[in-house]
């Protein structure tokens, strides 16, 4: 649930995701704030904290002074019915589809993974994903740079293998989201 709320999930989106009530997402998280000594939802985000059964928690944060911004590695988009949106880019596009969960579906785009999710209703921008080697020293570097996180690194997603998707968020000079992301294997 933590994850959810760095995630900038709201409490309800939360709950239908993890499959319990309402009630309980607000006794995690307030729990969560509690023991982490957080004052609220706003500072969970950008928490730099690394859960313990993470791929990422033994692992140092690199230390070289250069960053590496790679290859843009996700695009999201939001669509109104996730599941017609499913079948349409599967199959008028013919992307391949890389997996679903929730209200979220992933298609290989050549190389870039596309995301899309089903909003509230509300159009969001698109948000640029750029790879890089070791979130937490990226994170380092562009914050040396003036750059201030809306959302602190963090787990989005474990696949079946182990390996661990990391993202964190924040906003170009002109205030739109971008996002830098890093798989961390296991081990």
């Amino acid at each position: 649930m933590v994850e959810g709320v760095r995630h900038g999930l709201s409490n309800p989106a939360i709950a239908r995701a993890q499959g319990v009530s309402l009630d309980a997402v607000k006794y995690h998280v307030g729990n969560a704030l509690q023991k982490l000594g957080l004052a609220n939802r706003r500072a969970l985000r950008v928490w730099d904290g690394v859960r313990r059964d993470s791929n990422l928690a033994n692992r140092e944060p690199g230390m070289d002074q250069t960053i590496t911004i790679g290859a843009i590695g996700q695009i999201s988009r939001s669509v109104t019915d996730i599941a017609e949106a499913r079948r349409w880019y599967g199959e008028v596009l013919s992307l391949e589809h890389l997996y679903s969960f929730g209200n979220m579906a992933f298609f290989n785009c050549g190389g870039t993974r596309l995301l899309l999710s089903q909003g509230d209703g509300d159009p969001a921008q698109s948000i640029l994903y750029f790879r890089v080697d070791d979130i937490r020293a990226a994170c380092a570097r562009l914050g040396e740079r003036g750059i201030l996180f809306t959302r602190a690194p963090h787990m989005i997603h474990r696949h079946d293998d182990g390996t661990e998707e990391w993202m964190a968020f924040f906003n170009d000079n002109e205030g739109r989201p971008l996002a830098i992301m890093a798989q961390v294997a296991p081990g």
